[in-house]
């Protein structure tokens, strides 16, 4: 049997793993028993990225959502009825807390009857096989996979396949799930489930989607990696007059959607993982007009801050230009810290929509340049210690005035760094060390003296040596060689007088 948790692990983000590791510690300490389930367990089978962090507890999550909360985590959506918590850990990581229930039908198509249960009771009343699975979290059982519908071989031949033939008729809006995931996943419908999604078409459960409902499969495409395959498989099927008949007609903007999806790769490589469904959202419903986005937004139950943070996310992306182009903005170093504040999918709607050349450059040059400099700081905070610096508030100044530089390209080599390092703080370079002159050893100029004279000495009399033996021999002397210190001396001046009394010889 596969580790899961080993292959989950390795696959989270740390904000992700130190979020699963804080679920379980307050479930062991609230007593409850706590498993990964649906999405993620799916996600983490097929290859898919973890997008968020799917929990079921045998308890109610929001005494644990509390204890989360205190820790940094925000509470988004809380449905105290279903028991069931929308939230976003510290560490900017999605996910969801939901207590193990069975819905009980006293006949199909009525409204389910909620009771809380185990977590296999849970799994079974699930819409689809590929989300009826689940990774036990607890410490007797840790890793220990869960799939009482057979769900892993449904994931392994590419199929969604639904749990009961009442799937649809029970919850109609299973019909936009059902394409939704098939679509995400590039998967087909079992063919008994292909079959009940044709008999409910056939049937018209499609016109009894309630409108809530409705809305929720619109927000869900949009958070998706790529709804446009989503909404067009709702067009082929006419499923998207379920969501609105205007939209249905007018249809989803297409080009806007391709323009966000690019920009979403582009922040993807720059190391970001950006939530853009409300600029999303916005794209999929840029050709109706701005009370038809009103009324269809109001028509499928979003509430009133819901709606309007879709509706006045474009004023609020403008407003964020027009600051990125103003003068407090001009230099680079405020242009970064406007930046690093700006929400991200205002980044990305600009990005994608905006035709100021200006203020896109910017925001490329902070994507591209900018934060790979800023990343690169601690290195000119070791240079600067190795000056002799302290660290402390006046440190981190100086470092901050060396990052505001090189953002204008200035201090890319070590050795420009240290040159501005030196000049901010005033640190003078240490006095170059002169070399001394080498003076010669004592007694060296009297040895040479007396070896020359030795030498002088040793020739001279060698010299009248030879001029003894000569003279015996009745023969005149040879010519002596002039002394050195004469070969200078200039032309035309009478020899010395020993060689004339030679040559009168």
């Amino acid at each position: 049997m596969p580790d899961y948790m080993f292959l989950l692990e390795s696959r989270l983000s740390p904000e992700q793993r130190a979020a699963m590791m804080r679920v379980q510690e307050l479930s062991a300490a609230l007593g409850f028993n706590v498993y990964l389930t649906g999405g993620t367990v799916r996600d983490l089978i097929t290859g898919a990225s973890l997008r968020d962090l799917d929990f079921t507890v045998e308890g109610n999550p929001s005494r644990i959502a509390r204890e989360l909360e205190k820790g940094g985590a925000k509470v988004l959506v809380e449905d105290e009825k279903l028991r069931q918590v929308e939230l976003l850990f510290a560490g900017d990581c999605d996910g969801s807390i939901s207590a193990a229930r069975d819905d009980h039908y006293v006949r199909p198509g009525t409204r389910p009857e909620i009771r809380w249960s185990t977590i296999m009771e849970d799994l079974r009343r699930r819409d689809f096989s590929l989300n009826a699975i689940a990774i036990s979290l607890n410490p007797a059982s840790r890793g220990l996979l869960l799939d009482p519908t057979n769900g892993l071989s449904d994931v392994e031949r590419a199929e969604v396949r639904a749990l009961t033939i009442h799937s649809f008729t029970n919850q109609p809006v299973r019909l936009l799930r059902v394409l939704r995931f098939a679509a995400r996943m590039g998967f087909k419908m079992e063919q008994r489930t292909q079959e009940w999604f044709d008999l409910a078409i056939e049937r018209e459960l499609h016109d009894t989607i309630a409108p809530e409902d409705a809305g929720a499969e619109l927000q869900a495409a949009a958070r998706e990696e790529r709804p446009a395959v989503v909404l067009k498989a709702w067009e082929e099927h006419d499923l998207l007059e379920a969501i609105s008949p205007v939209l249905a007609k007018k249809h989803p903007g297409y080009e806007a959607i391709g323009r966000l999806m690019r920009v979403r790769e582009d922040l993807f490589t720059a190391g970001f993982r950006p939530r853009l469904a409300t600029p999303m959202l916005l794209a999929i419903l840029g050709r109706l007009k701005d009370r038809e986005q009103a009324n269809l937004l109001a028509k499928v139950g979003f509430r009133s801050a819901e709606s309007g943070a879709v509706l006045e996310f474009e004023e609020v992306a403008l407003q964020a230009q027009k600051e990125l182009l103003g003068k407090k903005t001009k230099a680079p170093i405020d242009a970064y810290r406007f930046l690093e504040k700006l929400p991200l999918d205002q980044m990305a709607y600009l990005l994608a929509e905006s035709n100021k050349s200006a203020a896109l450059s910017k925001i490329r040059a902070y994507l591209n340049k900018w934060r790979p400099v800023r990343l690169g700081l601690p290195g000119v905070a070791a240079q600067l210690e190795a000056l002799g610096m302290p660290r402390g508030p006046k440190f981190d100044n100086v470092v901050e005035q060396v990052f505001a530089l090189q953002l204008t390209g200035r201090g890319k080599t070590p050795e420009e760094r240290e040159k501005i390092l030196r000049k901010i703080t005033g640190i003078k370079e240490p006095p170059k060390k002169k070399e001394k002159e080498k003076k010669p050893a004592k007694g060296t100029d009297k040895a040479h003296a007396a070896a020359a004279m030795g030498s002088a000495a040793k020739h001279k009399h060698a010299a009248a040596k030879a001029d003894a033996k000569h003279a015996a021999k009745g023969k005149p002397a040879p010519a002596k060689p002039a002394a050195k210190h004469h070969a200078s001396a200039p032309r035309g001046k009478a020899a010395p007088a020993s060689k004339k009394r030679h040559s009168r010889k």
